[in-house]
């Protein structure tokens, strides 16, 4: 899926009635930050983008939901009909996907199917968000940083952690990590 993250953010934006200032002041980052991702001249990281959707304020679920995703009354997804979060977000390193199970309007938990190239990390600069987080491996390992804590989780292990402490994913191995994860409420 080719997802534009400039025009949106700029379609937002404009939604909003905000200006690239006026966005840039609520999200406390510089003008030209959101000038250049509008422009897709710089790719955001999730927590970039993130911070830069609290100025609005909008969760990256809704800034990445698709106009033509099926009603939150839908029960059953086919794998194709999962919706790819941070696919296009470059800021992260190595690559990443957070796949969504469904449409989040008036939802409170977020399901996602994610998985980390070998190298692939969230950033160096940590994820921290008012939610409740979970997930469990299914392949591959992936080191967890959750505050001052920090170990490496294989297949079968599993976490459960407040996300309002800064938290980081990294992938030390040289295989894929695969992980299923639930947050709540959503948080991308």
């Amino acid at each position: 899926m080719d997802f534009d993250v400039g025009a949106r953010l700029k379609e937002i934006r404009e939604e909003h009635g905000l200006s690239q200032r006026a966005l840039a002041q609520r999200a406390g980052v510089t003008n030209g930050t959101i000038s250049l991702i509008e422009q897709n001249r710089s790719s955001p990281s999730v927590s970039s983008l993130r911070k830069v959707l609290q100025g609005i304020p909008m969760t990256m679920a809704e800034f990445f939901a698709p106009d033509n995703l099926p009603p939150p009354e839908q029960i059953f997804f086919k794998n194709s009909e999962l919706v790819e979060l941070a696919g296009e977000l470059k800021g992260t390193v190595g690559d990443l996907s957070f796949r969504q199970v469904g449409d989040l309007r008036g939802r409170t938990i977020q399901m996602l199917h994610e998985r980390y190239a070998p190298g692939a990390d969230t950033g160096r600069t940590m994820l921290q968000h008012n939610a409740e987080e979970t997930g469990l491996v299914i392949r591959g390992s992936i080191e967890l940083t959750v505050g001052k804590h920090k170990t490496i989780l294989g297949p079968g292990d599993a976490y459960l952690f407040d996300s309002r402490i800064p938290h980081r994913f990294r992938n030390v191995g040289d295989e894929e990590c695969e992980l299923i994860s639930a947050c709540t409420p959503p948080y991308l």
